[in-house]
C-alpha cells in the first residue's frame, strides 16, 4: 500500500503502481467479463475513448478485452448504449478524452465544456458560418431532433441538401455541422446504434435531464452563465473533480500526466485565463488528503500519488498500490489510456509511440495500426494487426522488437516476448471469430513470433 512507499520510488515501482490502477498488473480473470466489469472499468477510469477505425476492432472494445479477455461485444454495446433508442442508464457520450463514453455521474462535470470556453472558437465559427450560409438551420435541426429523435444525420439532411457529393474521408455537410454544434454545446444528446452510427436525441429523453443551455444566458465573453442551471457544476469545481478522478485512474503521475486523462489544460490560455491550471488542482488534491508528492527515479518532475480510499461521495476512488510484481500480458489499443500520453509512455516504458493511421504509407515506420504488447511491467514489442474477416484470418503485418528497455528493467529475451505475443494473438483471433493467425516476415521480431506459433502448433 502507499503507506509503505517512501517519498522516493523507483521507476519500476511507478510502473507497477500505474499498471495496477489501470487494471493491467495481474493476469486476466478466468471467467468471462460481465456488465459489472464494464461498470467497474467505466467508473474507475471515468472515460472510454471512441474512434471509428475498425481495422482490428473498434477502439472502445479493446481496453476491456485487454483487461478482461474475450467477451461478446454486443454486451458492451448494450451496456454503453442501452435500448434501441440509445438511452443508457449507465453512460453518455461527449468530449472527455477526445470523443468518449463516460459514466453518468460525470455528466454534470461536462457542462462547462458544453457551454463554456472549451471549443469556443469552433462553436462561434460554426454558428456564424451556418447562420450566414443557412439562416435558421441550427434551430430547425434542433427542433426536428427534439420532436422526432433519435435520428441519424441522414434524417435531417432534407433541411439543407448537399451542394456536392460526399467526401471520401472526413465527410461534412451543413446539417452534419449543425448536429455536431448542437452535440458539442450540449443542446442535444448523442449516442450510437447499429454499425456505430451516431444518433442524436433530445436531452430529456436520452439523459433524463434538460439541455445544457437550459436557463442560461450568454456572458460577455461568449460563455454561458451556470447560475440556476438544474444540473451543471461550475467550471472550477468541475475541472478539479475531473483532475481528482484522473488521479485515482492513474494511481501515480506528473501533473501533466493527470491533466491529459480528461484533456484538462495544464496552464491557462488566452481564452481560459480563469482556469486555475494543473499545479493548483494538484495542490488542492494534496491539501484535501487525496494525494501526496513523491519523487520517481529518473523523472524530471515530481509525481502525485493517490492516497485516499473510496467513500460514499467518491466510490471510484482508489489508493495507489504496488503489487510488487506485474504478471499480466496484453495487447494494448492505440486508444488505451496507457497509450494516450506519449511523454508518459516514453518516460515509464521507454517507448516512442505514434499511431500511423494518418501517415502516408511510404513514411510509416512500424505500420498502419500497431498495438503495443505489455509483458509484465514492460512494453517490449509492437504488432501491426488487421482482422481479415472475409478470409477469417488475423494478419500480423509486422512484428517489431522495441529498441529501448523500460527504465530499471532487465531486457526480456525474444523467446519470452514471442511466446506472450503468440498467446495474445491467438486469444485476439478467437475473440474476433477468426480461425487463423498469419505472421508476415516483416519486422525484427517476426522470426521469433513465427517460431512460437510453430512450436505451439
Amino acid at each position: 500500500m502507499t503507506a509503505d512507499l517512501p517519498s522516493t520510488v523507483t521507476a519500476a515501482q511507478a510502473r507497477r503502481i500505474f499498471l495496477s490502477a489501470q487494471g493491467l498488473s495481474r493476469r486476466r480473470p478466468a471467467r468471462r467479463a460481465r456488465p459489472t466489469d464494464f461498470a467497474a472499468y467505466l467508473a474507475f477510469q471515468g472515460v472510454l475513448q471512441l474512434d471509428t477505425v475498425n481495422v482490428l476492432a473498434r477502439a472502445h472494445y479493446l481496453p476491456l478485452f485487454s483487461r478482461y479477455g474475450p467477451y461478446p461485444m454486443a454486451e458492451l454495446d448494450a451496456f454503453l448504449w442501452g435500448d434501441p433508442q440509445g438511452h443508457s442508464p449507465h453512460a453518455f457520450e461527449h468530449w472527455g478524452h477526445e470523443a468518449s463514453v463516460m459514466p453518468v455521474d460525470v455528466l454534470p462535470l461536462m457542462h462547462h465544456r458544453m457551454q463554456g470556453p472549451s471549443f469556443l472558437n469552433w462553436k462561434a465559427r460554426t454558428r456564424t458560418r451556418l447562420e450566414r450560409e443557412r439562416p435558421g438551420l441550427v434551430d430547425q435541426v434542433r427542433a426536428v431532433v427534439e420532436a422526432s429523435g433519435p435520428l441519424v444525420g441522414a434524417d435531417v439532411e432534407h433541411l439543407s441538401p448537399r451542394d456536392g457529393p460526399k467526401g471520401p474521408w472526413w465527410d461534412t455537410s451543413h446539417t452534419k455541422d449543425a448536429l455536431e454544434y448542437l452535440f458539442i454545446s450540449g443542446m442535444v444528446a448523442a449516442s450510437r446504434r447499429g454499425h456505430f452510427a451516431r444518433t442524436y436525441d433530445a436531452c430529456e429523453r436520452a439523459w433524463g435531464m434538460q439541455p445544457a443551455d437550459a436557463g442560461a444566458a450568454p456572458g460577455a465573453d461568449g460563455t454561458q452563465a451556470i447560475e440556476g442551471h438544474p444540473w451543471g457544476v461550475p467550471a472550477p469545481e468541475a475541472r478539479q473533480a475531473l483532475f481528482d478522478r484522473a488521479l485515482s485512474a492513474c494511481g501515480i503521475g506528473t501533473v501533466k500526466d493527470l491533466c491529459d486523462h480528461f484533456r484538462l489544460r495544464y496552464q491557462a490560455g488566452p481564452r481560459t485565463r480563469d482556469v486555475a491550471g494543473g499545479q493548483a488542482w494538484a495542490a488542492s488534491a494534496v491539501e484535501r488528503g487525496l494525494a501526496r508528492w513523491v519523487e520517481v527515479e529518473g523523472w524530471r518532475e515530481p509525481a502525485l500519488l493517490a492516497v485516499a480510499p473510496p467513500d460514499e461521495a467518491a466510490p471510484w476512488r482508489r489508493v495507489a498500490h504496488d503489487p510488487g510484481r506485474a504478471t499480466g500480458a496484453a495487447l494494448l489499443s492505440p486508444f488505451d489510456p496507457v497509450c494516450w500520453f506519449r511523454p508518459r509512455l516514453a518516460r515509464m516504458f521507454g517507448m516512442d509511440y505514434r499511431i500511423e493511421i494518418y501517415t502516408p504509407a511510404p513514411k510509416r515506420v512500424y505500420g498502419y495500426y500497431c498495438l503495443p504488447l505489455l509483458v509484465g511491467d514492460q512494453i517490449p514489442a509492437r504488432f501491426d494487426l488487421k482482422a481479415d474477416r472475409k478470409a477469417g484470418v488475423l494478419r500480423v503485418a509486422a512484428s517489431w522488437r522495441e529498441p529501448a528497455t523500460a527504465p530499471g528493467a532487465r531486457r526480456l529475451p525474444d523467446e519470452r516476448i514471442a511466446a506472450a505475443a503468440a498467446d495474445e494473438l491467438t486469444l485476439t483471433a478467437r475473440w474476433l471469430g477468426l480461425v487463423d493467425v498469419d505472421v508476415a516476415p516483416v519486422g525484427d521480431l517476426a522470426p521469433a513470433v513465427a517460431s512460437a506459433f510453430s512450436a505451439g502448433a
